[in-house]
């Protein structure tokens, strides 16, 4: 096909008078359409046409197979690939395939290294627009995600789903050596070290080594006698934010741990733990001397002394 009209700035060549007069107006930021509702503008007449269904909330193309609506035909035909699985755009590196343009688009920069999308303040880059408005939460504070029952706001889509599994105690990460079930990937990815004893996070002054990062993190902390976390109440400080959160409650006298058997409630989960030893008559902790056995690991410490013959608390008079 023949294109006699020729664009002086980029050479671009087009067959209609009119798509050439279209296209310079990506050279010259020309934007004639300006929306009545909220002025915002356009350079096409379609591009504003497009827009103002997001004013009347109209949605006029609709999937045959799920009913799920949308205001631009382009946006249906995207949606239509994920019934039919149909994935035409292949990455030419790794030969990944994606059902949309954009999508491959977007993977080749991981391949690139390529991070369009930085922050002024603290210089941290992103592939995607998506993960990069989601960073300046962090430095906005902003929480968009509100919980519908309890009113809790989140600044990420996926915490608010996690957590909204608290209302529904929906655990679907299950363990398959034994019933232990979790409403989070990690915990259950902790979990299973328990089985196999696996401990790869390895303390680089003592050699301790422990099963989860975050309980070396913290451990770490007893070589450093940090303690960031400090009680705006009573200025007590603490190395772990659990901690600082568990000791809250012994000020606002919250008791929402209650035993089963007697009633009788705690301010915090792991005294509730210890207290129903006191029913069930368990006793995990024994001593490797005598072999007695303790319902709190504090009484076994304190045990071990008879054989040891430590005597740590010197009289000063």
């Amino acid at each position: 096909m023949e294109k006699p009209y020729t664009c002086a700035v980029c050479s671009k060549e087009f067959s209609q008078h009119l798509n050439l007069k279209r296209h310079l107006r990506i050279h010259t930021k020309g934007k004639p359409f300006e929306c009545g509702v909220c002025e915002k503008a356009f350079s096409l007449k379609f591009h504003l046409k497009s827009h103002l269904l997001t004013h009347t909330k109209e949605k006029p193309y609709a999937c045959d197979i799920c009913s799920k609506a949308f205001s631009r035909r382009i946006y249906l035909t995207k949606h239509l690939r994920t019934h039919t699985k149909e994935k035409s755009y292949a990455c030419g590196i790794c030969c990944k395939t994606y059902s949309r343009q954009d999508t491959l688009k977007i993977h080749l920069r991981v391949h690139m290294k390529e991070k369009p999308y930085a922050y002024d303040i603290c210089s941290k880059a992103y592939s995607q627009r998506t993960y990069w408005n989601e960073h300046l939460r962090k430095h906005t504070k902003e929480k968009p995600y509100e919980c519908k029952i309890c009113n809790k706001a989140f600044a990420y889509r996926q915490s608010l789903k996690i957590h909204l599994r608290l209302h529904t105690k929906e655990k679907p990460y299950a363990c398959p050596v034994c019933s232990y079930a979790s409403s989070r990937r990690h915990h259950l990815k902790n979990h299973l070290l328990t089985h196999t004893k696996e401990k790869p996070y390895v303390c680089d002054i003592c050699n301790k080594a422990y099963s989860v990062q975050g309980t070396l993190k913290s451990y770490l902390q007893t070589h450093t006698k940090e303690k960031p976390y400090a009680c705006d109440i009573c200025d007590k400080t603490f190395s772990q934010k659990l901690n600082l959160n568990k000791h809250l409650q012994r000020h606002t006298k919250e008791k929402p741990f209650a035993c089963g058997i007697c009633l009788k409630a705690f301010s915090v989960k792991p005294d509730l733990r210890v207290h129903l030893r006191t029913h069930t008559k368990e006793k995990p902790f024994a001593c490797d001397v005598c072999y007695k056995a303790f319902s709190r690991k504090h009484y076994l410490k304190l045990h071990l002394r008879t054989h040891t013959k430590e005597k740590p608390f010197v009289c000063d008079f």
